[in-house]
């Protein structure tokens, strides 16, 4: 079903990966959004981004007891945080990492997992040259884990949400590229340490074991960039006989982005007090 579901007429893209320090976490959400509301009418769309220094907190973590001080944390190691629209916990975001949303039309109903499928088949397309070992499953001691975490021999390298917005299917991932993976959980694991200090709660946060994490250039020994990555996925997606389409939003949908991300400053307001 994953690689069925990829196979749409053609997909609008969207690339964001350079738009540098300025480009907002939270203008991501609120395009994503944008898009789910507009693919029933303007077809299926591939955005890419990157954010920089920045890590994305799910709805839980800003319920954290002492969230302060696990901002101050990542405030001291040059990060920001930004409260995602959507489930999942914290996921650190920088130059090395390259985000993927493969926007869909919910025509006949999309299910949870076919979504989830379909990207874990564009990721396995994307470097079946280099490695057969890419598979799906939670790896316990990661960050924001999940069923639908991507792994090579147990190491951690990426992980796949998903947004429905008006009869749209966002469904993201994060790719490690490049840089350390360790370093990256190591960071999220003392943002919790500081942000729980030892206190329970109700919600389980998760116990961060850095070597479990890993980028795609660590365990596939082989130079990666973003921009190298994000051509194996166009050329994935081209194989299958899709059509790409560079393109931007129309007058409508800058406006509705405009609404959207009002929504996400507000959220973001409420939620960090700033």
């Amino acid at each position: 079903m994953g690689i069925e579901l990829l196979k749409q007429e053609q997909y609008r893209i969207f690339d964001q990966t350079s738009l540098g320090t300025t480009f907002h976490a939270t203008q991501s959400f609120a395009m994503d959004d944008t898009l789910c509301a507009s693919v029933a009418t303007e077809g299926a769309a591939l955005r890419s981004w990157v954010h920089h220094e920045t890590v994305v907190l799910g709805i839980q973590d800003a319920r954290l007891p002492h969230l302060t001080e696990g901002i101050d944390v990542l405030n001291t190691h040059g990060f920001h945080p930004v409260v995602r629209n959507s489930g999942g916990l914290a996921v650190v975001l920088d130059a090395g990492v390259l985000n993927i949303s493969l926007v869909l039309p919910e025509r006949g109903g999309i299910d949870i997992d076919s979504g989830y499928e379909a990207m874990l088949a564009l990721v396995q397309h994307m470097f079946r040259d280099e490695t057969e070992k890419i598979v799906a499953g939670e790896v316990v001691g990661s960050y924001c884990p999940g069923s639908y975490d991507l792994s090579i021999f147990g190491k951690k390298f990426a992980g796949i949400s998903q947004r429905r917005v008006r009869g749209g299917v966002a469904v993201q991932i994060y790719l490690c590229v490049n840089g350390s993976g360790s370093k990256r959980a190591a960071l999220v694991r003392d943002f919790y340490e500081a942000a729980l200090q030892g206190e329970e709660t109700k919600f389980t946060y998760p116990v961060i074991i850095p070597d479990t994490m890993a980028s795609l250039e660590e365990l596939l020994q082989l130079p990666l960039t973003v921009e190298d990555c994000l051509l194996r996925a166009y050329r994935a997606l081209m194989a299958l006989g899709t059509q790409l389409v560079p393109s931007v939003l129309d007058e409508v949908e800058n406006e509705r982005f405009g609404v959207n991300l009002d929504r996400m400053l507000e959220r973001n307001e409420k939620a960090l007090g700033k």
